[in-house]
């Protein structure tokens, strides 16, 4: 039997209330000892030249959660990381909240400011720190929080190591009482004030952790690449939904999309996650070929063009849409794809997967309401805003009350994300609250302009903002990155958007150059609003 694996049978190991057979809290931790107990010599993590099996994966992930312990944890006492995609990390999922602490993993590429905001807001009491990462963390100012460094080598002398070799390998007694109290706090991108600390569940975390099994198709022969970052909503829960499977994690620092070609190669990748800004960096690098086998990529975080979703398809990847929020574990609805699609010439596929479509399986049904929260019709035109509810949804922001009843307002989750229904039942996002143009009394969706001009062969993607008319109240403007070796002009763009649209829709304006970004890859479209209202009472038109 596996070291510091305890018999099937026997006592139970973390909590069963006496008398409840027929219950044990849900808490995604098990995964990791079921995945070493019932597959200890199978692989678990590839990083760089380290290899792990499912037993030493779980024999590091409960030293590190002793030698907490023994370093004096209490009961949700928060550890923070600071680290990039690599073993620690993986075993920060496990380890923490094997504890009794609550993880909050913090954006490697924000400010030191911004990091040092977070720490304090959290009240984090101890660190995990990659070294490389040290300058972001020293001006925070760190008096008592006792700092663990990590040089990310798994040799002796690394002070990480050092911490796990003084520690038992046995998984320790868990103090869980309750599946809903907190496991993970994580932090918003704070683009429209201080970042929220969102509180996700062991229950949330377990139950979206097998959604994210079944949606990605995820088994046992699995290799899941970790591109997208696991401090972004704790990598979609992944951490999680990797290990409960028993499929391999390969771990990478930062996004090569080079390293992606050989991985997905030579690793037998067949599972990846991220935005459309990492797709399109792997799609159109010069190794990117057809693959002899499908790879499955989720694609988040802003609506995918169908262009973009057209060519992946052409290099033999499975593309699944998914959309969510920090405050919905990461993803809570997927795009279904019906058989009949397959049939379906390529732009008119991309077309239809372009969608955000329905829940997940463990969330109730999202809906589109109007201002008064009452539905609206599912006619595809009909624009209202997002809601969720379900075990998909947090439990509130931390310390913040007045933000959570706010948020929570009518007994439903406000995404503040704008769409229409469809008359099959799935959503499709129109734009954010924020960014829906109005113009002569005209509402004009952001995304929808977006997705015409990114039909343009000579595009690699686009935002699409309202910049002030002194008639109109606004007009839209596109900030354009061409691909590399492609020309185009702005009167171009604009006459390609008028064969796709309503005139009154097409751009005014062309700007071409890179956009900006945060560090998970999502356009900042304040950023170039703030440019454009610059000496304006406010961002949006008033006619």
């Amino acid at each position: 039997m596996s070291a510091g694996l305890s018999a099937v049978s026997g006592a139970p190991e973390h909590g069963t209330p006496p008398g409840k057979v027929f219950r044990t809290e849900l808490n995604p931790v098990d995964f990791l000892h079921r995945a070493a107990y019932i597959y200890p010599d199978k692989t678990a993590v590839a990083g760089g030249k380290r290899r792990y099996s499912y037993r030493e994966l779980a024999e590091r992930s409960w030293r590190l959660a002793n030698a907490l312990r023994s370093a004096g944890l209490a009961k949700k006492d928060r550890v923070a990381t600071l680290l990039f995609n690599s073993p620690a990390m993986l075993e920060a999922h496990f380890g923490v909240p094997a504890a009794g602490g609550i993880l909050v993993t913090v954006n490697n590429r924000l400010s030191a400011a911004e990091v040092g905001y977070i720490l304090q807001h959290s009240g984090a009491k101890y660190l995990l720190l990659d070294t490389a990462l040290e300058a972001l963390a020293q001006p925070a100012g760190l008096s008592g929080v006792t700092v663990i460094r990590c040089d990310d080598t798994g040799v002796p002398g690394d002070a990480y190591e050092e911490f796990l070799a003084g520690a038992s390998p046995a998984r320790p007694a868990s103090w869980l009482e309750h599946e809903e109290e907190t496991i993970s706090i994580n932090y918003t991108s704070g683009t429209t004030g201080r970042p929220k600390g969102v509180q996700y569940t062991y229950r949330g975390a377990y139950l979206n952790a097998l959604n994210e099994v079944i949606v990605a198709g995820l088994g046992t022969d699995s290799v899941y690449l970790w591109t997208l970052p696991m401090f972004h909503c704790n990598g979609w829960c992944f951490p999680w939904a990797v290990t409960a499977v028993a499929a391999r994690h390969v771990t990478m620092r930062a996004v090569d999309p080079g390293l992606v070609w050989d991985l997905i190669d030579g690793e037998g990748v067949t599972h990846y996650n991220g935005a459309p800004t990492v797709q399109l960096t792997v799609i159109n690098h010069d190794r990117a070929h057809r693959l002899d086998r499908p790879v499955t990529a989720m694609v988040a975080a802003a609506p995918p063009s169908p262009t973009l979703l057209g060519r992946m398809s052409e290099l033999n990847f499975r593309v699944v849409h998914v959309y969510g929020l920090t405050e919905t574990y990461g993803p809570i609805t997927v795009c279904p794809e019906p058989e009949g699609w397959c049939e379906l010439p390529v732009e008119q596929r991309a077309k239809y997967l372009a969608r955000q479509g329905q829940a997940y399986i463990s969330s109730d049904l999202v809906r589109v309401v109007d201002e008064e929260m009452n539905d609206v019709p599912c006619d595809g035109a009909t624009m209202g805003e997002v809601v969720m509810r379900g075990n998909n949804v947090m439990s509130g922001y931390f310390g913040d009350e007045v933000a959570t009843g706010k948020a929570f307002a009518g007994g439903w989750f406000h995404s503040g994300d704008l769409a229409v229904w469809h008359p099959d039942g799935n959503i499709e996002l129109r734009d954010r609250g924020k960014d829906v143009i109005i113009s002569g009394g005209e509402n004009i969706s952001s995304i929808e302009v977006e997705q015409a001009i990114c039909a343009h062969p000579a595009v690699l993607e686009c935002a699409v903002i309202g910049i002030p008319h002194p008639h109109w109240g606004e007009r839209p403007k596109a900030y354009v990155t061409l691909n590399e070796g492609s020309a185009a002009t702005p009167e171009e763009i604009i006459a390609f958007c008028r064969d796709r649209l309503a005139h009154y829709k097409c751009p005014d304006a062309v700007e071409f150059g890179p956009l900006p970004k945060t560090s998970t890859g999502k356009i900042q479209k304040f950023v170039l609003r703030r440019r454009e209202w610059a000496g304006q009472d406010r961002q949006v038109g008033s006619v």
